[in-house]
């Protein structure tokens, strides 16, 4: 396969996806910021801080050069944090050529701005193609050949079908979908539910809360989603309630392991610097918060994390009022 590619970002989704297409045959160079951190990894070939124990093919290239490193790449990988997409793109969109694909598995919305990162891109650099990778795909698993299935989106079905057939592997198995806002929505607001079913789990409430934080955080997704002009079927399907899953009920999800230190008492940042990663949700709670109020769409469970998070509210309480709501049906016509 005489493709190659470009990851920014070498945390543990950018090295995960570069260890999947250097299997592949893909030739990939895997960029991260910091030099000494480069260098580590090119001598060690591994991750030690993301991905302990995995790794890195010898087709891999580690370098911080942004530059150079982005040169006649047929994809661009974003997997930067998303408040770090719109520096990462002033860097290089001079350079960036029309025919390259950006690609993105960052799952959130900027703050500030209450940009998804297709608008980032398409304010940035105008001209490019554009998709977007999301769905149930846990970094660590994705490195260890566990089966996984995600979904690629983008308003361009060429480019679509182009990203699934650069990622299918019998181990990795891609849709896609034509619904860029919708998957990009369910993939950054999961994380906010995720960060509440973790809170519910410090808390020590059990399997019946969390379902119904799951349950009806899909559904305020959705009501989200569709006043954005997503498809609503969307979010039944990876990018929606299989990312919601996956990311509520893991270990590996380090939204769920930061709600679970904020529901025994820590606060956000405390419970951030114990996860040792970005923890997304954090950021997007604030983005969604807003984003809804702007929007006038209702938002209970989201309203209620991001008033835990940045109001100071009694996180013991938020379960209480969401109970107490007024009485209401449960299918919206």
């Amino acid at each position: 396969m005489d493709k190659n590619i470009c990851v920014l970002g070498g945390g543990s989704w950018g090295s995960a996806l570069s260890i999947l297409l250097a299997k592949k045959g893909v030739k990939v160079d895997l960029w991260v910021r910091d030099e000494k951190k480069a260098i580590e990894m090119n001598e060690s070939r591994e991750n030690i801080k993301y991905l302990p124990g995995v790794i890195l093919p010898s087709n891999i290239n580690i370098t911080s050069n942004i530059k150079e490193a982005i040169k006649e790449k047929d994809i661009l990988l974003l997997a930067v944090p998303t408040q770090a997409v719109r520096a990462t793109l002033e860097n290089i969109k001079d350079h960036i050529k029309k025919d390259q694909i950006i690609v993105n598995v960052a799952k959130g919305i900027e703050v500030g701005t209450l940009l998804r990162i297709s608008q980032i891109v398409k304010e940035l650099v105008p001209n490019s193609k554009y998709a977007i990778l999301s769905g149930p795909s846990h970094a660590e698993e994705v490195a260890k050949d566990i089966p996984t299935a995600i979904v690629v989106a983008s308003k361009d079905k060429e480019t679509a079908l182009y990203v699934q057939e650069f990622f299918m592997t019998p181990k990795f198995r891609v849709y896609t979908n034509e619904d860029v806002v919708g998957v990009e929505l369910g993939g950054a607001i999961k994380n906010v539910i995720a960060l509440g079913a973790g809170i519910s789990d410090g808390l020590g409430h059990g399997d019946n809360t969390k379902a119904a934080l799951m349950n009806r955080g899909i559904i305020e997704i959705a009501r989200l989603g569709e006043k954005m002009g997503a498809n609503a079927m969307t979010f039944a399907g990876l990018s929606g309630i299989g990312d919601l899953i996956v990311t509520c009920t893991s270990m590996h999800s380090r939204n769920r392991r930061a709600g679970i230190k904020i529901g025994e008492g820590l606060s956000m940042e405390e419970a951030s610097r114990e996860v040792g990663m970005v923890v997304e949700g954090i950021k997007t709670s604030k983005s969604a918060y807003n984003l809804a109020k702007k929007l006038n769409v209702e938002m209970p469970i989201i309203n209620e994390i991001y008033q835990v998070l940045y109001e100071g509210k009694d996180v013991k309480n938020s379960v209480i009022n969401l109970m107490l709501r007024d009485k209401t049906h449960e299918v919206e016509m």
